[in-house]
C-alpha cells in the first residue's frame, strides 16, 4: 500500500460516523423546565375552559335536555314528551308577536345606534379640548344600571305626565300614545337601548379610528380632499373589520332585549296587548310566570337558534363588505417629486 492509500484511508476512517453515545440522564431540574415549557400554556387556559364548561356549556345542555320533558321544579325531575314543547310554543300567537317586536325593536335600535356610534367616534377622533372628559363622558351611559336607565325612562315616555309629552303639549302638539301604540312604544324602548349602547360602541370603534396610520389622512389633505371624503375614502374602509364585531355583538344584544321592556310598564307583560312583548319577556313570564320551565327551556333554544342563524347572515353579509381584513385595504399613498401618487 502506498503512502497515498494510507493517508485515504486514515481520512476515511476520520470520517467515517462513530456509535451512538447514550444519553446523559435529564436532571430533576431540567425535567420540570420542559414539562414546564409544554404543558404550562394548557394550565393558564385552563380555569377559563373549566369555568365556563360549568356555568356556561353545562346549563346549555341541561337546558336542551328539560326541553324536551314536562319539567317538575319541586321534585327536580320531568316527563320525556319529546318535541311537544317546542309544537305548543310554534302554535302559540304570543311567540310571534314576540318575535315581530324583538326584530322591530332591534332594528330600531341597532340602524340608529351604528350610526350614532360612528358619528361620535369620528368627532372624538378629531383634534377637540378636553378629549378624555369627552371620551369617559360618552361610557357613562353604559355603567349605569339598566333598571335606572329604564325607571328614568319608562317615566320621560309616560302617557299623561310624562316630560316628553309635556313638552309636546307646551308647543302645542298633541301627546304620543308611548304605551298604547306599538311602533311608538318600540322606539321608547328602541331609545333606551341607543342611550345605553352607543357610547360603548362608539369607544370600540374610536380604538379602530386611531390605529388608522395618521399619513394617510396627510397624504389625503395634500391631495385636496376634505374631511367627508377623507372619512369615506379612509376611515370607513378601515372600520370594516371592526364593523363585523360590532354589528354581530348588537345583533345578539338585541336579540335579547329583556331589562328596558321588562320595566316600561308596572306589569311586566309587555302591554296590555303584547305592544311590546320580547322573546326573553315571554321566556321570562313562562318561566318564573307559569313555572313551566320545559316550555321555558323550548322557547330558550329556539332563541338561541334564531340568534346564530340571524348572527350568520350578518357575518356573511359583513365579511363580504371586508375586502381585507385588518385594514389593508387602504393602501399606503406614494411619495414622488412632484407631489403625492395614490
Amino acid at each position: 500500500m502506498t503512502a497515498t492509500d494510507t493517508r485515504a484511508s486514515a481520512s476515511s476512517s476520520r470520517r467515517a460516523p462513530s456509535p451512538e453515545q447514550p444519553r446523559p440522564a435529564l436532571s430533576f431540574r431540567n425535567k420540570v423546565s420542559r414539562w414546564d415549557l409544554k404543558y404550562s400554556p394548557y394550565v393558564y387556559i385552563a380555569p377559563f375552559f373549566i369555568l365556563f364548561a360549568i356555568v356556561g356549556l353545562f346549563p346549555i345542555v341541561f337546558t336542551a335536555a328539560i326541553s324536551f320533558q314536562e319539567w317538575d321544579l319541586v321534585r327536580n325531575s320531568g316527563e320525556f314528551v319529546g318535541f311537544e314543547q317546542y309544537i305548543w310554543i310554534l302554535n302559540d300567537p304570543k311567540f310571534w308577536t314576540a318575535l315581530r317586536n324583538t326584530f322591530s325593536i332591534f332594528l330600531l335600535s341597532s340602524v340608529p345606534q351604528l350610526v350614532l356610534a360612528i358619528f361620535i367616534a369620528a368627532m372624538l377622533d378629531r383634534n377637540i379640548r378636553a378629549k378624555t372628559f369627552w371620551r369617559m363622558s360618552v361610557l357613562l351611559p353604559f355603567v349605569m344600571a339598566p333598571v335606572a336607565v329604564a325607571l328614568i325612562f319608562s317615566n320621560m315616555f309616560g302617557d299623561n305626565y310624562g316630560l316628553v309629552n309635556n313638552i309636546l303639549s307646551n308647543i302645542g302638539l298633541s301627546p304620543i300614545p308611548w304605551h298604547k301604540d306599538p311602533f311608538w312604544s318600540h322606539i321608547a324602548i328602541a331609545t333606551m337601548v341607543n342611550f345605553r349602547w352607543t357610547g360603548y360602541n362608539a369607544l370600540i370603534l374610536l380604538a379602530a379610528m386611531q390605529a388608522v396610520p395618521r399619513e394617510y389622512y396627510e397624504a389625503a389633505t395634500v391631495d385636496g380632499a376634505n374631511a367627508f371624503r377623507q372619512f369615506w375614502s379612509i376611515t370607513l374602509p378601515s372600520l370594516r373589520p371592526t364593523l363585523i364585531f360590532v354589528i354581530i355583538t348588537s345583533t345578539i344584544g338585541g336579540l335579547q332585549i329583556f331589562d328596558e321592556p321588562r320595566m316600561f310598564d308596572n306589569t311586566g307583560q309587555g302591554g296590555s296587548a303584547q305592544q311590546w312583548l320580547t322573546i326573553t319577556l315571554y321566556l321570562y313570564n313562562i318561566g318564573w310566570g307559569e313555572f313551566n320551565f320545559g316550555r321555558a327551556a323550548a322557547l330558550a333554544w329556539i332563541l338561541f337558534i334564531i340568534i346564530v342563524v340571524i348572527g350568520l347572515i350578518n357575518l356573511l353579509i359583513t365579511r363580504r363588505l371586508v375586502r381585507d381584513e385588518g385594514g389593508r385595504g387602504v393602501t399606503a399613498p406614494r411619495r414622488t417629486r412632484k407631489g403625492v401618487q395614490r
